[in-house]
This record gives C-alpha cells, structure tokens and sequence, in this order.
C-alpha cells in the first residue's frame, strides 16, 4: 500500500533526501550541491512510502500569492511504471487548493513532459538547461 504524506519527522525528512539523492544525484547525475538548495529550508516536502520504505519524494514552494511551484518530484527506478507519480502530484494538488492557491508551476525534465500534460499541465516556455538536463516551464489552474 502507498502513502503520501507532508514530512513532519527528521526520519521523514531523511527518508525524502536518500530518494532525492538516488534518482537524481546517483541516477541522473546532478551535482549534490544543485540538488539540495537553500530552497529547501522554506520548502513543504512530501514523501511516498510503500508500506514503511520510502519509494518518491517532491517538495512544494509559494512563489507568489495565488501560486506555488512544484519541484524535485522523483520515484525510485523500481517503483516506475505503477503511476506512483501521479497519485505524488494529485496529493500535491491536493494540499496546494488547501493553502489555498490557484496556479501551480513547475519546471518538467523534456522527457516527462507527457506525464505532467495527462495531468493537466501546459507547457510554458522553450526549452532549457537546468543542471544539464533539458527542460521545460508548465503551468496547472487548480
């Protein structure tokens, strides 16, 4: 069984920094340094167990009033394929109307792209780099 929770506890907050690390530091390459920021200290973190082992994380920032901005959204290579990252954002989702907001952003990896739009999102920008890897700018009204 799956669960998505805000992190409250160290142990949470430990458990969405080692899924954090494995797939974007080990697995996709990203410098330590880029993928921890200062943004994480003001961030709202989530964490998704499978029974009591940690299988995805992301957080949430409020860039401006009626925004929030969707960010570091990753489930562990042998979770994929269980739309694990759906029910992530539908939760996100979730707690983003509760705040409330009414415009979520994010910045997709080119190659999710077709994941974020099922969700709803539409993308936004031409394509960039961020920590090497291509991306794009999407945009939800919730």
């Amino acid at each position: 069984m799956y669960n998505v929770k805000i992190v409250e506890t160290k142990q949470e907050h430990d458990d969405a920094f080692t899924v954090r690390k494995k797939v974007f530091v080990e697995e996709q390459g990203v410098p330590l340094h880029l993928e921890c920021d200062a943004e994480d200290a003001t961030a709202t973190h989530f964490i998704m167990y499978e029974d009591d082992e940690p299988v995805g994380a992301a957080r949430l920032r409020n860039i401006e009033n009626n925004t929030a901005k969707i960010e570091r959204v990753c489930i562990l290579q042998s979770q994929r394929g269980k739309k694990l990252g759906a029910l992530l954002m539908k939760e996100m989702e979730k707690y983003a109307i509760s705040i409330p907001k009414e415009t979520l952003k994010l910045h997709a990896q080119s190659h999710a792209i077709p994941f974020y739009e099922k969700l709803g999102y539409a993308v936004t920008s031409p394509e960039f780099l961020d920590a090497g890897i291509p991306h794009r700018a999407m945009e939800k009204k919730i």
